[in-house]
């Protein structure tokens, strides 16, 4: 019971947190939900849902959650695919809402199997080229409805039937689309201590929603909405078929891991906040319960949102009661006030998505994409372009695949750079006049063809290639000192190219010596027999000092040297 324990001292704090979260989140919850095709009633009910159960069972205490850009642009997608194999939105409730159940019972599989640590593995390109691509459909979204049509769900369908929309744009829904647009970035700047408590979504959205009521434009409106508490959609999805699955599983895995990521990402910005720290697997438990229950009665999936959570944190929310009072809230104006926001043009909605879809951009990296290195550059490019024009769960694999890659072949490069074999007379000179390894005791008489190969960097599957052809370089060598103090990772790849490397020298004719061992591989050297059945625990040394001054009492060295034992 000491999840939903509340403390009073935070109490003050914890309802403005939550009141100032819910008025800016009832606009957004709006708009997501009608450009979802479920209409605005979805986002609220998900709105509310998330709202209250995220918060009393999530692992953020000051998160706010709630239907985002990115997961609606998958529902959004989820329910044009359903309508278009079932022919209306009713007879494709069902699919569409358990998908959204299903992707509720992936997040609580994923928080159980402690997956949400994971999410700190995902590169930064990644993210940056996912999160401009989402903004860029988000925009192109609205552009149909903020002219006073019907949009296309669809990318390509868009971009064809562009042309003609310009023919037939109503005047009065572009100019309540405009009017949005600039009171929400203009009111910030011309206004700032009043924006501070009434956000400019908000007096846009009903500003201008007046306007359109008492000038009697003829703009397309949200139109009817459920008045009172939501029905339970059970019965729905009593007309799934056994065949439906395969178009459910797939979108369902997708939400499921965009709302993590989503709700995980923001999480991280609330702890900077608040300094606190977040328990990931819990919050996507209390992520997965949030959506089941919105399936449930019908409403849109989501996740944390960091607009409203970094309001909720920032005006004074230090515990959950902020989400729970955010959901409450936005409840009683679903009961007290659901007739009049039929009456909220569509346009206006458009023009709130819009500036959403801006916010959504990475300008930061964008701005830097000159700057960084090509490779990376890349990974954002192609996310971004596979997230518009392709899928957007195949835009994440591919990127984390391709940014795997680029991150193997920089680390197989500098440990290719920075690996190098010296004649051990060289190195002592070296060392004389620059020491590196600390004071090293060298024989008065070095050996001649005696050498010393410095690893650097892991040992593994991106190095071991490289690795193996330099010492296959290595010729007039009788003895050669394989100086491992830098490599503090040796993987299976990396250890059978080492075996192959001590096979091929032994084979030469060349004694191979090992020093300055890490614990890790030196275990691992040990688990595969390298050590003592290629190089014996007489050939293995902890330092450089202790490997030189044993020449004397080591046969193989001097006589391979061609000098007297």
């Amino acid at each position: 019971m000491s999840r939903f324990k509340f403390d009073v001292n935070t109490l003050r704090g914890d309802v403005t947190g939550g009141l100032t979260a819910g008025i800016v989140a009832l606009p957004l919850a709006l708009a997501f939900g009608v450009q979802s095709g479920l209409g605005a009633i979805a986002g609220l009910y998900g709105a509310i849902a998330l709202g209250i159960f995220a918060s009393l069972f999530g692992g953020t205490r000051t998160q706010i959650s709630g239907p985002t850009g990115p997961m609606t642009v998958i529902a959004t997608l989820v329910v044009a695919n359903a309508i278009d194999r079932a022919g209306s939105v009713e007879a494709a409730l069902g699919v569409i809402l358990l998908t959204f159940l299903l992707a509720g019972v992936l997040q609580i599989v994923f928080g159980v199997l402690h997956l949400g640590s994971f999410v700190k593995y995902i590169p930064y390109p990644v993210i940056s080229g996912f999160m401009s691509g989402i903004a860029v459909i988000t925009i192109l979204l609205q552009l149909f409805p903020i002219m006073g049509q019907d949009s296309p769900k669809k990318f390509i369908q868009i971009v064809m039937q562009f042309p003609e929309a310009l023919t037939h744009i109503n005047g009065h829904a572009l100019a309540l689309g405009g009017l949005t647009v600039a009171l929400v970035y203009l009111m910030p700047r011309v206004f700032p201590r009043f924006s501070r408590w009434m956000p400019s979504s908000l007096v846009a959205l009903i500003g201008v929603s007046f306007l359109a009521y008492f000038a009697h434009w003829n703009v397309p409106l949200i139109g009817d909405v459920p008045k009172g508490l939501p029905n339970l959609q059970w019965a729905s999805f009593l007309n799934v078929k056994f065949g439906d699955w395969h178009f459910i599983l797939m979108p369902a895995l997708t939400l499921g891991v965009l709302g993590c990521i989503d709700s995980l990402l923001t999480s991280i910005i609330v702890d900077k906040i608040s300094r606190t720290r977040h328990d990931s697997n819990r919050e996507l438990v209390g992520q997965g319960i949030g959506n089941m229950v919105s399936a449930s009665f019908g409403g849109l999936p989501g996740a944390g949102t960091t607009m409203t959570s970094v309001i909720n944190t920032t005006t004074g929310a230090r515990s959950r009661l902020g989400g729970v009072v955010h959901g409450t809230f936005l409840l009683c104006v679903l009961l007290g006030f659901g007739k009049y926001t039929g009456q909220i043009p569509l346009a206006v909605l458009a023009g709130i998505l819009i500036t959403i879809g801006f916010d959504i951009f990475d300008y930061k990296g964008l701005k830097h994409l000159p700057h960084i290195a090509r490779s990376e550059a890349a990974v954002i490019l192609i996310v971004m372009f596979m997230t518009v024009f392709v899928d957007l769960i195949e835009a994440v694999g591919v990127g984390l695949i391709l940014a795997c890659l680029v991150f193997m072949k920089r680390m197989g490069d500098i440990g290719e750079q920075k690996t190098e074999v010296t004649p051990l007379q060289e190195f002592a000179l070296q060392q004389n006049d620059k020491p590196f390894f600390g004071p090293i005791d060298y024989p008065e008489d070095i050996p001649e063809k005696v050498y010393v190969k410095h690893v650097k960097g892991p040992l593994f599957f991106g190095f071991a290639t490289a690795f193996e052809e330099i010492s296959r370089n290595i010729k007039d060598a009788k003895v050669l000192i394989l100086n491992m103090d830098r490599v503090p990772y040796i993987d299976q790849t990396g250890l059978y190219a080492l075996e192959e490397v001590i096979h091929e020298l032994k084979n030469k004719g060349i004694k191979v010596l090992m020093v300055n061992i890490q614990e890790e591989p030196l275990r691992m050297c040990r688990k595969v027999k390298i050590i003592p059945d290629l190089v014996s625990d007489s050939s293995v040394f902890s330092n450089l000092s202790e490997c030189t001054q044993g020449f004397g009492k080591m046969e193989v060295a001097y006589n391979g040297a061609g000098q007297k034992s």
